[in-house]
């Protein structure tokens, strides 16, 4: 979050549209999100390979998206890797988390 926070972006997978990850059960859309974009980068091989890295500012994130996605039924996952699906924090946490790193760098 501290990383988000300083830089004021996130960076998330485009294609024509939002990458977007399944879980387990296949019912749930997850959208990754990562702190910087060489990480996001280095995720965008093989099945995400059409998808390139583009940055979201945190403004646009926290106001615009968030809201978006909880009103769609979809969940984050913040800095997935090949090896483990990220961490999923719950919409309202994640807000307030970034919302008070914010607070503390203004």
């Amino acid at each position: 979050m501290k990383v988000a926070a300083d830089r004021k972006a996130v960076w998330g997978l485009w294609s024509e549209g939002w990458g977007l990850l399944a879980t387990d059960d296949d019912e749930t859309s997850v959208f990754p999100v990562w702190p910087e974009k060489a990480y996001a980068e280095i995720y965008a091989v093989d099945d995400w390979s059409r998808y390139e890295a583009s940055e979201i500012e945190l403004s646009d994130f926290l106001d615009e998206l968030l809201p978006k996605l909880r009103g769609d039924g979809i969940e984050i996952t913040v800095f997935p890797t090949s090896r483990a699906g990220g961490v999923i924090p719950t919409l309202g946490v994640l807000e307030r988390d970034l919302r008070n790193e914010l607070s503390r760098i203004e």
